[in-house]
């Protein structure tokens, strides 16, 4: 009597639900939890038959829980950029929300609150400054949207105190190097102008948890036409003051 070979079971400390299907989702997404994956990546990484991890990430594709990047791999989708909104309302949002009015009224800047999930930035908080012309790609940035971690401050911040297994990999295909991110460890923010295009200056700052974790970017961005003369370095400490508010909000 023939056998097939069953597919290799979760690790003792991974959580079961004890519902065959979910485990296996939630194996794929904790692994996209790093960054972009291959489907021959997916399938050596969790020990799921290769046709199996291919119909769970189509499933989970036409849910919005997963999407490719410009290169086909798997990511995390923008569906989770909604939950993860929704899980970090309550005291941290009850604490961010005036920080971020605040730092727009001292400042003149679009004031948002970022969080990393995999290899997107989310929007989780935001206070716009009303007068802005908001035709420019980021001049106005909903709750909510999610953005690539491959380029600007923010995402710099975000990525600069991670453990070097995870830089190495979101340094793939980034606009920023390790150097850059050093640079930003030393000063303890990240800025990114454009004087000669004039396509606006933002400054992002980091936020930390418990455990001294950065948690979220706090950001600062001034479209062109309302840029600064001293391109936001001057609001540097309204910002990193602002970042240090909002972390003591953070849930333990």
């Amino acid at each position: 009597m023939t056998t097939t070979s069953p597919e290799k079971t979760l690790a003792p400390e991974q959580p079961l639900s004890g519902v065959g299907v979910l485990d296996k989702a939630s194996l794929l997404l904790g692994v996209l939890e790093a960054g972009p994956a291959s489907l021959t990546r997916l399938v050596a990484d969790t020990g799921l038959k290769r046709p199996t991890a291919h119909r769970l990430v189509l499933a989970l594709e036409r849910l919005r829980l997963l999407a490719r990047d410009k290169h086909g791999r798997f990511i995390l989708g923008p569906r989770l950029g909604v939950m993860a909104v929704q899980a970090c309302q309550d005291r941290l949002l009850t604490v961010a929300n005036p920080v971020l009015a605040e730092l727009r009224d001292v400042t003149g800047a679009n004031a948002r609150l970022y969080r990393r999930r995999g290899n997107l930035r989310i929007c989780v908080a935001a206070a716009p400054a009303p007068s802005y012309d908001t035709s420019g790609p980021y001049d106005s940035v909903p709750v909510g949207a999610a953005f690539p971690m491959n380029a600007g401050p923010t995402s710099q911040v975000l990525l600069a105190w991670e453990e070097p297994e995870v830089l190495h990999e979101m340094l793939r295909g980034s606009r920023f190097t390790a150097a850059s991110l050093s640079s930003v460890r030393r000063q303890g923010w990240a800025q990114s102008i454009d004087v000669r295009k004039r396509e606006g200056a933002e400054v992002a700052a980091p936020v930390y948890g418990p455990g001294g974790r950065v948690v979220a970017a706090l950001s600062a961005y001034w479209p062109g036409n309302r840029m600064p003369s001293s391109a936001g370095r001057m609001h540097v400490s309204e910002l990193v003051d602002a970042a240090v508010r909002i972390g003591r909000g953070f849930p333990e």
